[in-house]
């Protein structure tokens, strides 16, 4: 078992501190000189001997014992999945994970629950789904007392084992759209086209472009024929806009349910997006991804949690979407601060 003794600074390498070391300098400096679970090292007794300390309190680990930063580095590296890197050395048995790329940061939730029920370890993270640029704090992990048993952290360890890790960021890729803009209004030149600049701007935000744009009459036939010619352009990503709602005329989903489609998921439950209708060709699996009206005049959507997602290789089905619920009501707030904002977190 770990216990404190006081010992000369000669005979103190490998042994941890038991408290900081201060260092004065006068009209200089006050500071920490060593930190509290500082591994005392050779080249270290100079410096305590200059400070005056000839002599310490020193904890000595037993060998059932790990110690803080030792435990905080093994943590870090159950934790890590691929896009995640440790940032700089353990401190105070802490130590940060770091996105290595820009992406969509992902969570084990229930790995991470199942780490923090242990007790003296934790692990702290961002929400899952959430985008992330490199070099982003993601997760801190740190053991909570000085000395460590090992068997605790041996536990640790066991439950966040996982080939893809507990904290990672994938890649987004670059979205190439095919764009299809509905509304007898539009096409007929009776107003104005707001859809496209919003869908430019939020295209673009991941460095992609809209490789061809239709505007489409509220025809089944006409709309389910654009589609199918934006197909054929090696898109990644199929964009509807308008036509989803329960009038007469709004007969987009009824065109996309004409297609070869896997699955068809009409609704979330997300405001503002209630209307939106996530949609899988069957052969290809390309997403099609349809925007109600709302997307015209709300910044933020329900295509905003949606398309990062779809960018990241996520195959979102039904469940994925009544998740959203929690959290899916937007706060309308006057200074729009997403992402930084617990919509749909």
């Amino acid at each position: 078992m770990s216990k404190s003794i006081t010992i000369p600074i000669m005979q103190a390498v490998g042994m941890a501190l038991l408290h900081d070391i201060t260092e004065i300098k006068p009209g200089e400096f006050k500071g920490v000189a060593f930190k509290k679970g500082h591994i005392i090292t050779e080249s270290d007794i100079p410096r305590f001997l200059s400070l005056g300390k000839e002599n310490i309190y020193v904890l000595t680990i037993a060998k059932d014992e790990v110690h803080e930063n030792d435990a905080a580095f093994a943590l870090a590296k159950g934790l890590m999945g691929q896009g995640v890197e440790i940032a700089g050395q353990p401190r105070e048995g802490k130590i940060n994970i770091i996105a290595a790329i820009d992406g969509l940061l992902k969570i084990d939730k229930e790995r991470l629950f199942a780490l923090n029920m242990i007790g003296e370890v934790m692990c702290a993270t961002l929400h899952t789904n959430s985008l992330v640029k490199k070099g982003q704090i993601v997760g801190a992990t740190r053991a909570i007392p000085l000395v460590l048993s090992a068997s605790v952290l041996e536990d640790a360890v066991k439950v966040i084992t996982n080939p893809n890790g507990v904290i990672l960021v994938k890649p987004l890729s670059i979205p190439r759209v095919g764009l299809v803009i509905t509304g007898n209004e539009v096409f007929s030149g009776r107003i104005k086209d707001a859809f496209l600049p919003v869908i430019e701007k939020k295209i673009t935000a991941f460095g992609g472009q809209i490789v061809k744009t239709y505007y489409c009459p509220d025809d089944k036939e006409v709309i389910e024929s654009r589609i199918r010619e934006l197909i054929d352009l090696r898109v990644n990503m199929l964009i509807t806009t308008g036509g989803m709602s329960v009038d007469p005329d709004d007969v987009t989903r009824f065109a996309i349910r004409n297609l070869d489609i896997a699955e068809s998921h009409y609704g979330t439950p997300v405001l503002p997006g209630a209307m939106f209708m996530l949609s899988y060709l069957n052969k290809t699996k390309l997403p099609i991804l349809s925007i109600p009206a709302c997307g015209m005049y709300s910044k933020i959507t329900a295509l905003d949690i949606i398309l990062p997602r779809i960018l990241a290789g996520d195959k979102i089905g039904r469940e994925d979407i009544a998740e959203m619920g929690h959290g899916g009501l937007c706060m309308q707030c006057k200074e729009c601060k997403w992402p930084v904002c617990p919509f749909c977190k």
